[in-house]
């Protein structure tokens, strides 16, 4: 599948958001071509920081960029992004090909040859051959994280977002999606951004680390030094299971 187009340094520059009673501050600094994982307990903002890169969110006050592009006022569908949740957004109707295909040509009209053979050598590098006229809901979790995957694949985009995608798979599919998402993260170079609970997850995947807590940020680092605040009762809570 190759390199897709040039990853970015992501850049939350001093963006405010308030939430209902929530009051976000965001400063921070996402490696170009790293996965990095977006840790924390439940409610501290780890998602709408993804939607703040995504564009679903946006900010009253600092910017947003991509290297140093200001994305602030794009539209989600004007930014570079893939996005991965944990529901898969599969349309259930749709058989496998479909499903993938609407990664490169959202209304399906005038899908041409090249097109078709994107979308086919795509499930053929997630191990989905054959299984192109499969609906969503005969596939097991594993098997609709893959076409997930297939979809990100053929959009092409140098960034990735990743929303707790592996939480509904039990431990052993958790490690065969990992695997996967290691492999493809080689080959495309992409910034890939995961939010997750999981500890074993982050030391498997991350080479940094965002830990958030309150609508802040504590900690931006390489996973090896995050690992070590093993003084931060916040850090080893989460890091304990």
């Amino acid at each position: 599948m190759g390199n897709i187009l040039e990853a970015p340094e992501i850049r939350l520059d001093a963006v405010e958001l308030t939430l209902g009673a929530t009051r976000f501050r965001l400063d921070c600094r996402i490696p170009a071509g790293a996965i990095t994982a977006v840790a924390g307990p439940s409610g501290a903002g780890k998602s709408t920081l993804l939607n703040l890169i995504a564009g679903f969110e946006t900010p009253t006050n600092g910017r947003v960029l991509f290297d140093e592009k200001d994305v602030t006022p794009l539209h989600p569908s004007e930014r570079p992004v893939s996005l991965v949740f944990q529901d898969n957004n599969l349309f259930g109707h749709l058989d496998v090909f479909t499903n993938v295909a609407l990664g490169v040509r959202p209304s399906l009209r005038r899908l041409g040859p090249p097109e078709r053979e994107a979308v086919s050598a795509a499930l053929v590098h997630v191990g989905l051959a054959g299984m192109e006229h499969r609906l969503p809901p005969s596939l097991s979790g594993g098997e609709r994280q893959r076409v997930a995957f297939a979809r990100v694949l053929v959009r092409r985009k140098p960034v990735l977002l990743m929303d707790e995608p592996f939480a509904a798979l039990d431990p052993g599919l958790r490690l065969d999606m990992a695997s996967l998402l290691s492999q493809l993260h080689r080959e495309t170079g992409s910034t890939v951004v995961i939010v997750t609970h999981d500890p074993e997850e982050l030391r498997r995947l991350s080479t940094h680390v965002l830990f958030m807590d309150r609508a802040n940020i504590l900690l931006q680092e390489p996973t090896a030094d995050f690992l070590s605040h093993t003084d931060m009762p916040m850090v080893s809570q989460f890091l304990a299971g």
